[in-house]
């Protein structure tokens, strides 16, 4: 109820992105519901249907590091003087920020389950002459427990990652936090690299050995499930090395007699690389496996390739991935506001902040639009070749 009324008088842009993680929900619990639609249908192709269930965790964890990201920008998930006095210190600030992506989540879930109603026929019949029927398995019976369950995953999943990623910390998380951010360079750089070279050496295996499709909700039924794995590991790796590579960019602009401008721009993107670097990552991880999968349409595949689920998913994982990189860049310009407003006040030109600003997303797109390139013409060749 306390989650409920404050959100009646926050600002609208964090309503927006409330709902926004509302309309992410929905599309995950679409996709769900028609998964499980496909089971229903097609009772004797039980592993088909797991599969596809497995295709949609990816949109869902997009979904979920979405969510996290806005509940980290809530402002009042913040402590603030006075608010331990009345019963809100951080623990109860935590479980505020849990209950209301809750709230989001199971809101877009609710949404999802009225549409796939409403596209199955069950409200006030069939609508666009029955198009959608034999999809959604519109003349078999909906076992409403299994859809409740599974529109139930995203809000537990989502409100139990905010919980722990604002959970209060204890002086020995502090410690380590404090020791982590006096390192040179963030220490994932070396698995990030390891794992990108593992998973683009198993898709080459599994793109030349063949193997088993993995039937995706909407047809593009062609993939190898080893090609999909290894897209899996050069994602984790991508995610990885995002920290160490925007840590190096930092460095790079602060190289060869730097003046104040790139001194302020290279210091910034150093003190912010874990922050930004893991959502930049995954961002690139997600654009090379969207060019590589647009490679291989072109090349091999038809107009048919591609239904309008997996179309769906894509979009959903494209677009959750690159708002929690925008929310992250929100997140980091308010941790710097003191620092912003102390330059300000001893004389810094506004000019100054906006060529630092400038500087730090050309570094990042020097060294980010290459990688996403390669990484994309690398997990194509074993498709197209």
């Amino acid at each position: 109820m306390l989650a409920l009324r404050l959100a009646r008088g926050t600002h609208p842009l964090v309503l927006t992105r409330r709902l926004l993680v509302a309309a992410a929900a929905a599309g995950v619990g679409f996709l769900l519901l028609c998964t499980l639609g496909y089971a229903v249908g097609h009772p004797d192709r039980s592993s088909t249907s797991a599969l596809r269930l497995l295709w949609c965790v990816l949109p869902l964890a997009a979904t979920v590091q979405f969510a996290v990201a806005v509940a980290r920008t809530d402002p009042s998930t913040r402590p603030r003087p006075g608010l331990s006095a009345v019963g809100l210190g951080p623990a109860r600030l935590t479980a505020i920020a849990a209950a209301s992506t809750a709230v989001a989540c199971t809101l877009g879930s609710m949404v999802a389950l009225l549409f796939y109603l409403h596209l199955r026929g069950d409200i006030t019949g069939l609508p666009f002459d029955g198009a959608a029927a034999e999809l959604l398995a519109a003349d078999q019976p909906l076992p409403l427990a299994a859809a409740l369950t599974l529109l139930a995953v995203l809000p537990v999943v989502a409100a139990t990652a905010a919980g722990l990623a604002l959970r209060p910390r204890t002086a020995d998380d502090g410690a380590r936090a404090a020791e982590g951010a006096e390192q040179p360079v963030p220490s994932g750089l070396p698995w990030g690299v390891a794992l990108v070279a593992a998973g683009l050496a198993v898709e080459t295996y599994a793109g030349r050995g063949g193997g088993d499709g993995v039937p995706l909700p909407g047809r593009f039924d062609g993939s190898p499930a080893g090609v999909l794995a290894g897209w899996v590991l050069t994602a984790v790796g991508l995610a990885l090395a995002g920290p160490g590579l925007t840590h190096g960019c930092g460095r790079l602009l602060q190289a060869f007699r730097p003046g104040a401008t790139r001194l302020l721009a290279g210091r910034v993107l150093m003190d912010e690389a874990r922050r930004i670097g893991r959502p930049l990552g995954v961002v690139s991880a997600v654009v090379s496996g969207t060019f590589a999968a647009a490679a291989v349409y072109d090349a091999e595949t038809g107009p048919d390739a591609f239904g309008p689920l997996t179309g769906l998913g894509a979009a959903l994982v494209l677009a959750c991935t690159t708002a929690t990189l925008l929310t992250a860049a929100l997140e980091s310009r308010q941790s710097r506001a003191h620092t912003t407003e102390a330059l300000l006040r001893i004389g810094a030109p506004p000019t100054v902040l906006r060529t630092a600003a400038l500087m730090r997303a050309g570094a990042l797109l020097a060294v980010f639009l290459p990688l996403t390139w390669i990484v994309a013409r690398l997990a194509a060749l074993p498709l197209i070749g």
